[in-house]
Formats: C-alpha cells, sequence, structure tokens
C-alpha cells in the first residue's frame, strides 16, 4: 500500500539531515497518515480511508465524504477515491429510483 493521502495526494518527500558539522545525509519526511473510518450517507456504511489530518478537514469541511466527491472533478481525485465516487454515485442514484417509485 503506498504511504499516499487518498484525498490530497500527499506522500514522501525525501531530503537531507544536516549537522552542525555540516554531513549531509539522504532521510525521508514522512506524510502523516492515520487510517479512519468516514461515515457515507449514499453507501450506508463506513468507508476505511489512509487520509492525513488536512485531509479529514477538508472532508468534513465540504459537509462530508460524498460532498467532498461529488463535488470534485474526477481529475483532481486519486484513483481509489474516483473508483468511491462511482460506487457513491451508483449508491444514490438507486435511492433516489427508489425514493420516486
Amino acid at each position: 500500500m503506498p504511504r499516499r493521502c487518498a484525498v490530497s495526494g500527499k506522500a514522501v518527500q525525501y531530503g537531507n539531515t544536516v549537522s552542525h558539522a555540516n554531513n549531509k545525509s539522504r532521510r525521508r519526511f514522512m506524510s502523516n497518515l492515520q487510517v479512519a473510518s468516514v461515515l457515507s450517507d449514499a453507501l450506508g456504511h463506513a468507508v476505511r480511508l489512509r487520509v492525513t489530518p488536512r485531509g479529514l478537514k477538508t472532508i468534513e469541511h465540504n459537509g462530508g465524504i460524498d460532498a467532498y466527491l461529488l463535488g470534485t472533478n474526477d481529475s483532481r481525485l486519486e484513483p481509489e477515491m474516483v473508483a468511491l465516487k462511482r460506487r457513491v454515485v451508483a449508491a444514490k442514484a438507486r435511492r433516489d429510483a427508489k425514493a420516486a417509485a
């Protein structure tokens, strides 16, 4: 599983650790990934995502995972999120058709 945020796409960055003597050695800056369960109203259950705290804040700012996915263009979403968006759209269409009947 890649070390990449499902929402923002933030990944591991690389750089140098510089000592007081100006010796340089390579290091990795790891993103703060958390496994979070986000409730989807359209799907009716929680969806587990690996996201950064900033990604969670983005989802909450947009009004939940469903509103975030429906309001974001596919070209700006990670492939994992595009698949989730298709599931949400299909579930929402089924729920609307069921309510109209």
